[in-house]
């Protein structure tokens, strides 16, 4: 169509091919397959002219039509391509979503008005590709589509954490096994497991199946159910980094460490995302790298993989652990490493106060690495 109509606007096969950058035969093969599939001549040719047939002139006023709406369309696809535009399809876990996202989308739309926002806010596993989403917040890998690309975006931890009301009126955990001895507000079993494992100073670990005294399958509503004083909670740093900066929260068994958490940007494809898409995850970047630590939870770290440490130094992600255990190990040498006649006193010391009996812990040893698992007698 496009060589017909090239040919028409030059008025001979020979302009026509060297316009195209295409030969002379070519050309003329073109025109006559064209004729040949319509069973008709479109041109009328001589060896100095040109001209069009009755049909050949309807066919090209047709062609004309879409040869130009065809240019438009792809305008305005590359356009699109380059300048963010149209809907932009976007799912979530709900609690990461309530609490995060509003002011990331505020601030997307007002650099970018031409593009509108449709959230989705989900828990459960998302297929990208067959639910039409364009891109996605995804913590760990609750995405099933194998063609969906993951990045890390930044990486929050589990917090232990309590109101200081509640820790006036119950007394603070020092180590992970006196959770047994506390209220505790917890996901079902089947979220997590019943069974906390926890990375002690010295690189120990630690097992603990806390004393539940709520469950709930949504994390916010531990959250409210522990600003009410009702127990100790296991959050999400995301979650809870602004109650304890303004501290309506305090962290509990801060040189205890729980598995980390990776937030990742989910998206269909690394080939031509569309303008709309692409901004859309360097501002998520761009938000997250400039939040401040305090906000988010402590230990949390932003793409780059960093730290704030007391003394506001930034440090690796590597670094900081490496930092921080070091240093519970000297407080630990510097107050004396306890002993097995320390731990059967404190034991009896507890069963005494509170009536009931600790649980023995079981002990095992993996490598150079011990392992102590504490359950409810």
């Amino acid at each position: 169509m496009r060589v017909f109509v090239k040919v028409t606007d030059l008025g001979s096969f020979a302009k026509a091919a060297s316009a195209m950058d295409m030969s002379n035969a070519v050309v003329t093969r073109h025109v006559a397959d064209l004729e040949s599939r319509l069973g008709t001549r479109l041109l009328n040719r001589t060896t100095r002219s040109l001209s069009l047939t009755e049909s050949g002139q309807v066919y090209l006023e047709r062609a004309r039509q879409i040869l130009d709406e065809l240019e438009d369309v792809e305008q305005m696809v590359v356009a699109r391509n380059h300048e963010p535009v149209g809907t932009l399809r976007i799912v979530a876990p709900v609690v990461f979503g309530l609490h995060n996202l509003a002011p990331v989308l505020h601030s997307y739309a007002q650099r970018y008005p031409q593009v509108i926002p449709n959230v989705t806010l989900v828990d459960r596993e998302v297929d990208m590709v067959e639910e039409g989403f364009d891109v996605g917040v995804v913590i760990a890998r609750n995405v099933r589509s194998a063609s969906v690309v993951m990045r890390r975006l930044t990486t929050g931890c589990i917090t232990v954490c309590a109101t200081p009301e509640y820790t006036a009126k119950h007394g603070t955990p020092q180590r992970p096994e006196d959770l047994l001895e506390h209220h505790c507000l917890s996901l079902p079993a089947d979220y997590w497991g019943d069974e906390r494992i926890f990375t002690g100073p010295d690189g120990e670990e630690v097992r603990v199946r806390p004393t539940n005294v709520m469950i709930a399958n949504n994390t916010e509503m531990l959250r409210q159910l522990a600003l009410l004083d009702n127990g100790i909670a296991l959050l999400p740093s995301y979650l809870v980094g602004r109650d304890m900066a303004e501290g309506r929260f305090m962290r509990l068994l801060p040189q205890y460490h729980l598995p980390r958490v990776d937030i990742n940007i989910a998206y269909p494809s690394r080939h031509y995302l569309p303008a709309k898409v692409r901004t859309f995850i360097d501002h998520l970047v761009e938000h997250f790298n400039q939040t401040p630590n305090s906000m988010l939870g402590e230990q949390w770290s932003g793409v780059n993989g960093t730290h704030v440490n007391a003394d506001g130094a930034t440090v690796s992600d590597d670094a900081a652990v490496r930092l921080d255990s070091a240093r519970h190990s000297r407080q630990r040498n510097d107050e004396g490493e306890p002993n097995e006649l320390d731990e059967q006193m404190r034991t009896h010391s507890i069963e005494r106060k509170s009536g009931r009996r600790m649980p023995v812990p079981s002990r095992r040893h993996s490598g150079n690495t011990e392992r102590r698992t504490f359950e409810p007698a």
